[in-house]
């Protein structure tokens, strides 16, 4: 019997990335809707990546097998 290799969750992949020091950083949600109405200081706090909550890292972990 062949091993057969994981494959990664294209969607987890687009959403997240894991730096050097293996943390994995996510994007906050609510970006693109209604824009015009949201004041300057969010939008600008919406461009920053921010470290992903531990109780669901393992989860991520799962989806993204090879580090992408």
């Amino acid at each position: 019997m062949t091993k057969t290799k994981m494959k990664t969750h294209k969607g987890a992949k687009k959403r997240f990335k894991i730096t050097g020091t293996g943390k994995i950083m996510r994007t906050k949600g609510m970006k693109s809707h209604f824009r015009r109405r949201k004041a300057p200081r969010v939008k600008r706090q919406f461009d920053r990546m921010l470290p992903l909550h531990e109780s669901d890292r393992v989860r991520v972990e799962r989806m993204l097998p090879y580090g992408d």
